[in-house]
């Protein structure tokens, strides 16, 4: 690819999730026109987030529908499988460093620690109907350390290479950002259901203490980038064509930071004392009430944004996957706050909530098929 300036946009190939504007081509992989760069980007482990929050959701609901857990639990096990094979796929590849060079895939580093976070909060709350109580609770175990390892060097390392390697322009932002701190809240949120399960005492006080550190981390760090998106949003163009979607992950990143501090709230009476309990369950109703109040302004840009697009045509892209995670986040943090307020309008907004999601996921689900069989034919004519 020859360089280009610092204001020129980059040509995505068919695995780039958004077009990039980021300075000169030494900030670009060696393959960043596709060559080297594999089939397969970091992007497509939000099929695995998306599809595992719209298990996990199901399992939240305040209300529940004849058939749901078991359709959730087949939602759950297709999902974990799909983590395995995309799992293999990618590190066959080896294009782990010419990924972490590209200023854009770097971004969507932080769905592989989400995708194993998810899957494994899946298979405490579904999978253990299959293999038990505690088969279920060992893997979730290996999956969240697992998943909080990464997504924590994510959440340290991809700054790092932004401010170190990487060069943007000033209109640079967008949703695709906020990936790589999104993990520890989603680590604080599954974290919480291994609280009551971890050893009594300072392994269960230190596991508590731990997820809301992640909490404060990642909501700060979510704060941060969503003002330079708003930015972005205001001060230039409109976002167009595939970058469209990631604008829905700033809804899911506060939805999860809401989600984690009913989660907490709900964990901390079996490790703090009274007190403190007491006033975590404060800090989730009053606090998650400020932040859904947030999201759902952002919801509301986001979901303008995306009619405006589709008016004018809106491609298909692995960035589809985009609405789904979010949508799941919602209905997550909102069931949340119905069932530590007994709001029946929380209730039914989580269920409406939670119709949109599965329609959303059918939709993005039966493109991607589509789209991976496409590739498919295309290799093999090759």
């Amino acid at each position: 690819m020859a360089p280009h300036s610092s204001t020129s946009r980059a040509i995505p190939s068919q695995d780039d999730p958004v077009p990039s504007r980021s300075s000169p081509a030494r900030d670009r992989p060696t393959g960043a026109n596709g060559k080297g760069r594999g089939d397969l980007g970091p992007s497509w482990f939000a099929a695995v987030m998306g599809s595992g929050i719209v298990a996990v959701a199901a399992a939240t609901l305040p209300r529940g529908f004849p058939w749901l857990d078991e359709a959730a639990t087949v939602v759950w096990a297709g999902t974990a499988l799909l983590l395995i094979v995309l799992i293999v796929s990618y590190f066959g590849q080896r294009t782990l460093r010419v990924h972490a060079g590209d200023p854009v895939q770097a971004q969507f580093f932080g769905a592989p620690p989400v995708a194993l976070l998810t899957v494994g909060a899946g298979t405490l709350l579904l999978g253990r109907r299959l293999i038990g109580e505690r088969a279920a609770t060992d893997v979730d175990w290996v999956l969240w350390s697992a998943g909080t390892v990464l997504g924590l060097a994510t959440a340290c390392t991809v700054p790092y290479l932004m401010v170190t390697r990487h060069r943007f322009t000033p209109d640079a932002a967008f949703g695709g950002w906020l990936l790589p701190v999104v993990p520890p809240l989603v680590s604080a949120a599954t974290g919480a259901l291994l609280v009551p399960r971890a050893p009594v005492g300072q392994v269960r006080l230190t596991l508590l203490l731990g997820c809301y550190a992640m909490l404060g981390l990642g909501l700060v760090a979510v704060l941060l980038v969503l003002a330079m998106v708003y930015g972005r949003l205001v001060h230039h163009d409109a976002p167009s064509g595939a970058a469209v979607p990631t604008v829905w992950i700033g809804v899911g990143a506060l939805d999860q930071a809401v989600t984690a501090l009913g989660a907490l709230a709900t964990a901390a009476p079996s490790a703090l004392p009274a007190p403190y309990a007491r006033g975590s369950a404060v800090a989730a109703l009053l606090g998650g009430l400020g932040i859904w109040g947030f999201a759902l302004l952002w919801l509301v840009l986001a979901t303008a944004l995306t009619v405006r697009e589709v008016r004018k045509g809106l491609p298909f892209a692995p960035t589809w996957w985009s609405f789904i995670f979010p949508l799941g986040a919602a209905v997550t943090g909102t069931s949340a706050l119905a069932a530590r307020t007994g709001s029946l309008l929380f209730a039914w907004t989580a269920v409406v909530l939670y119709a949109l999601l599965v329609a959303a996921w059918a939709v993005v689900a039966w493109h991607s098929l589509r789209h991976a069989a496409f590739r498919q034919r295309e290799r093999a004519r090759r």
